[in-house]
């Protein structure tokens, strides 16, 4: 690996190796020690730090990330990001509501207030979570700005729908220390997914998408579905009675994402030594 690949400056090398006699190293905190180039990054705060410095709490003090759930049991939760939104968000509830399914809707708050009018009143038996306030990107902004963010937008969705998130989901799926921290501050569960609609692979063809993603659910699964975007997301979301049939007749029981966590088996813990 090169110098450049490893973040190195020709400096950085030449100091390391004088600090190399007799096969000892310096140690870094030596007052002549090396001292690399990343050390120019803060130690707290920007995207990437994970800590505001001393004297910051950050909530319960633990964050676990989760892609999905190990269990035993047939279980898979259907979840839907960017909403809500009057072109599509309707077409998902309609159809979760005519087969009884319940899903997981990871809300934009600056949609959940300009459309509130639109999931009022029709989420009983699903649940919401945080996903920004404006879909920007939060792996690039501090620990402060992402937590204004979130909490301005976990005030608009649980004004617009009577809920309080207690999970989020970061645009794009992206994470920084940042994120990490932010989300450990409100007690909130960081859910991603494991396994993704590919609209883009079955154009015009909503039962091939419905089979592909049947297919593929194994038990603990999360799915990371759309109810806004691009208008090739629909193949999913026609194709979507179509999938919940499928994946009953494979033995699957649909379930939220809080309730999948619920469900899980905590793995066993590795002997100690």
């Amino acid at each position: 690996m090169s110098e450049g690949a490893r973040g190195w400056s020709r400096r950085d090398v030449l100091r390391r190796s004088a600090l190399l006699v007799g096969g000892v190293a310096v140690g870094v905190g030596a007052s002549e020690g090396w001292r690399s180039t990343h050390r120019r990054l803060p130690l707290a705060g920007g995207p990437a730090s994970a800590t505001l410095g001393n004297g910051r709490g950050v909530g319960s003090g633990e964050l676990a990330v989760i892609w999905s759930v190990p269990t035993g049991q047939r279980l898979v939760a259907l979840t839907f990001d960017d909403g809500p939104a009057p072109q599509w968000t309707p077409m998902v509830l309609d159809a979760l509501a005519q087969h009884q399914v319940p899903a997981t809707f990871f809300l934009v708050g600056a949609q959940a207030k300009r459309h509130a009018d639109v999931v009022r009143g029709r989420l009983g038996g699903h649940e919401v979570g945080n996903h920004s306030w404006q879909h920007r990107d939060l792996a690039q902004m501090d620990a402060a700005e992402v937590y204004d963010d979130l909490s301005r937008s976990h005030d608009a969705i649980t004004d617009a729908t009577g809920s309080a998130p207690q999970l989020v989901r970061p645009p794009y799926g992206h994470l920084g220390g940042a994120v990490l921290h932010a989300a450990a501050r409100l007690n909130y569960r960081l859910v991603l997914w494991s396994l993704q609609m590919v609209e883009r692979e079955f154009p015009d063809d909503p039962a091939g998408h419905a089979r592909r993603i049947t297919t593929e659910v194994r038990p603990g699964t999360i799915v990371l579905g759309h109810d806004v975007g691009d208008h090739r997301r629909l193949v999913a979301l026609r194709g979507l009675p179509d999938m919940i049939i499928g994946l009953r007749e494979r033995g699957f029981t649909f379930v939220t994402v809080s309730a999948l966590l619920a469900a899980g088996v905590r793995p066993t813990p590795a002997p100690t030594r």
